[in-house]
């Protein structure tokens, strides 16, 4: 029994040295992606989009929609 007992023990000890050891890694690791970087894509993504949002709406407004009001008017406007 005490033979058992050792051989767990040691186990025990093995595991929680691979534990440090692999803890102690990733803890020191420099790599991986900071929560800043993806903040800054996020508003980035949303400014960009803003601002396409209110390009294409300008557009709509000032240039197409006058223009396709107009054809259509001039459509139903039949006088024959």
């Amino acid at each position: 029994m005490a033979g058992k007992a050792k051989e767990a023990l040691i186990r025990t000890k093995i595991k929680l040295q691979q534990w440090k050891v692999n803890t102690g890694r990733v803890l020191c690791q420099q790599s991986g992606e900071g929560f800043v970087d993806t903040a800054l894509k996020i508003l980035i993504s949303v400014v960009v989009g803003a601002l396409l949002l209110a390009g294409l709406y300008m557009l709509f407004n000032d240039t197409i929609l006058p223009t396709l009001t107009e054809r259509i008017k001039s459509l139903f406007n039949y006088k024959g």
